[in-house]
């Protein structure tokens, strides 16, 4: 009874493996899987799902026995193909060193953080000296509950500087995703309106914020300004000259003045005045408070504002443009997030999770038996005399830590620390223990990085795409282009057995002229139109004006299909709308349909059909070497 359970086991576990075989071909298999990844990588919208999927099959069964045939020629190992791939490889790998599910949870709570703005008030209480925290500590906590029963930044500041502690409060304005230090934005995005942030120690002090308000995102803005400036040691005379100029200004704009004529002739903005008083475009957290309330005021491309005055002096600004926050996922605005993260503070977070990840994945292990101190006093007589001295128990060879293929020697350590210590901008003071928490970081990210394939198979899917794409087309450059291309005789005698089949369709002698741009065509044209030597049009043309000459037929011809062609005809320009060329036609004569091609004149059309014939011919023997075999169940299955 035992026997007989196994051996229904067994055959179901075979049925299970074999059910996931799309097809073989020799000793070799293909599953489902495999070729579902590359069917839904490469299809298009289609009607017919049965007949897209059969001939894909064929396809992907050709395309593996293409490979097979390159394998078996050894042209994986080409130094020119190892060496493409080695370069894809460095390419790609950066893409898979993160965690994508914890850089995408950053870009959706961005996107959540853009979606409105939050005007705050910030509150900080310094800690002079280390000693009194604790001190500080109780004032902090006493402030948040004043905030908390509805007192205002502002008195708990002017209560606290009658004391020997001194704060600063101040009215930030409106902030969105990025404005702030990402430690602060998580904070105030998880306040309410009036609500006050618990204290939060930093480095110098203690920090509440206070979300007194909310807004949907104003979005960006573009603006041009024209400043009259005072500087701060000014006299109360040169404010009112400046104030004077500034409503003169405004008047003038007002009736009618250019804005960015005046901005040249009287800012003194000396980053703006000369393209018109033009500044980059911005969004909230960018300037004061007061100024983008000013900018955000103004309702229309257009409006001006009245001077108002900053410490810099007078300004007047006229509003360019407005772009809002996307409310949507819209792809652009989404990668745009995705940037910012990556180069934003906070990226550390998936970092941090992806370095777990990962020391998990190489199965780190530290050596618990290693002598830190020892450590320590070997790297730094290293770091003097260039000389790996053993140390107490520590010597180069020792283990530091090690992954499931190896350990990490302190030869490797020290190194490090030097490379880091002496490279420039890197060191930063950091502690021996700080340098080795890097350490970590760095040598796992590396060990992973060399095995990416074992751990992603995303990459290795990759990868092995990419070679076996190389591969194809050495195997078919060798075995069917060069062949059939080079060929002549063969060439000749296939296009004499076949002559009848390479006929003109309707076709001219004619001049194609191609332009840089849509105007330059149409002063070529009226030229040759008018009378001038077409050569001598494009001589003057210099490099902006090309010209091919032959026989075409008239469906290849950039001619509008409403334009019936006709000889001694100059077409009207074509224009390019993917690049802004532009090009025309000369015709010189018009031949009607059917007349036959000679050798030269078909050559292009017999090399592709000739190629065809080598190629069809290679892969019959191809399955005649590995019979391929397709599981029609497993098939079937796709349809459904």
């Amino acid at each position: 009874m035992k026997k007989i359970l196994v051996f229904l086991f067994a055959v179901s576990c075979f049925s299970g493996v074999y059910a996931q075989t799309l097809f073989t071909y020799g000793n070799n298999t293909v599953t489902k899987d495999e070729f579902l990844r590359a069917y839904n990588k490469n299809k298009t919208t289609v009607t017919d799902k049965s007949k897209a999927l059969k001939e894909y099959l064929d396809l992907y069964i050709k395309f593996k026995l293409k490979v097979k045939a390159a394998r078996e020629m050894h042209l994986d190992t080409l130094a020119s193909l190892t060496a493409d791939l080695q370069n894809f490889r460095t390419q790609i790998e950066e893409g898979y060193l993160s965690d994508d599910k914890e850089v995408d949870k950053l870009v959706q709570e961005a996107f959540n953080h853009s979606q409105k703005d939050i005007h705050i008030n910030h509150l900080f209480i310094p800690v002079a000296r280390e000693s009194d925290s604790l001190k500080i500590r109780d004032v902090a906590q006493s402030a948040y509950m004043s905030a908390m029963n509805q007192k205002s930044f502002s008195q708990i500041t002017d209560e606290l500087n009658k004391s020997p502690i001194q704060a600063e409060w101040a009215d930030a304005g409106f902030i969105t995703a990025f404005t702030l230090p990402y430690a602060y934005e998580n904070i105030i995005y998880q306040l309410q309106p009036g609500q006050v942030s618990k204290p939060l120690r930093t480095k110098n002090g203690y920090q509440l914020f206070k979300n007194v308000e909310e807004r949907k995102a104003a979005g960006k803005l573009k603006v041009a300004q024209i400043l009259i400036s005072v500087p701060p040691a000014s006299s109360d005379s040169d404010r009112m000259r400046a104030c004077k100029m500034s409503d003169s200004i405004y008047k003038a704009l007002q009736n009618g003045a250019d804005f960015s004529e005046m901005a040249r002739n009287y800012s003194n903005d000396k980053m703006t005045f000369i393209t018109g008083g033009e500044l980059p475009e911005f969004g909230v957290g960018k300037f004061t408070p007061f100024f983008e309330s000013k900018a955000f005021a103004l309702k229309k491309d257009g409006d001006i504002t009245p001077p108002f005055e900053t410490e810099f002096g007078f300004h007047i600004l006229r509003r360019l443009s407005h772009s809002p926050i996307p409310a949507d996922k819209n792809e652009a605005y989404i990668y745009s997030l995705k940037q910012a993260v990556q180069q934003d503070p906070r990226m550390s977070i998936a970092k941090d999770k992806f370095l777990k990840d990962v020391l998990i994945k190489t199965h780190y292990k530290k050596n618990s038996n290693l002598n830190l101190n020892d450590l320590w006093r070997m790297t730094d007589s290293f770091l003097v005399s260039g000389k790996k001295n053993a140390m107490g128990s520590v010597n180069e060879n020792t283990f530091v830590h090690s992954f499931d293929n190896g350990a990490v020697k302190v030869s490797d350590w020290l190194d490090f620390v030097n490379d880091y210590k002496t490279s420039s901008g890197l060191y930063k003071g950091e502690s021996d223990q700080q340098l080795m928490d890097k350490y970590i970081s760095v040598s796992a990210f590396g060990n992973y990085r060399k095995r990416l394939e074992k751990f992603n198979p995303d990459f290795r899917y990759q990868l092995e795409e990419f070679k076996e794409g190389n591969m194809l087309f050495e195997v078919m450059e060798r075995n069917v282009w060069s062949r059939a291309a080079n060929d002549s005789n063969e060439l000749k005698s296939y296009f004499e057995r076949a002559k009848n089949k390479y006929l003109w369709g309707e076709s001219a002698d004619a001049i194609l002229v191609s332009a840089a741009t849509a105007k330059l065509a149409a002063d070529a044209v009226q030229q040759i139109r008018n009378g001038k030597n077409w050569r001598q049009v494009l001589e003057d043309g210099n490099t902006q004006l090309q010209a091919d000459s032959g026989r075409y037929e008239l469906k290849q011809l950039p001619v509008s299909d409403k334009i019936k062609v006709s000889e001694g005809m100059i077409t009207d320009p074509l224009l390019n709308t993917a690049d802004g060329t532009a090009s025309f036609v000369k015709i010189i004569r018009i031949y009607p349909p059917n007349q036959p091609r000679n050798f030269e004149e078909a050559r292009g059309l017999v090399i592709n059909d000739y190629q065809n014939l080598v190629e069809e011919r290679w892969i019959a023997e191809l399955k005649k070497k590995y019979p391929v075999k397709i599981n029609q169940p497993v098939f079937q299955s796709l349809l459904h």
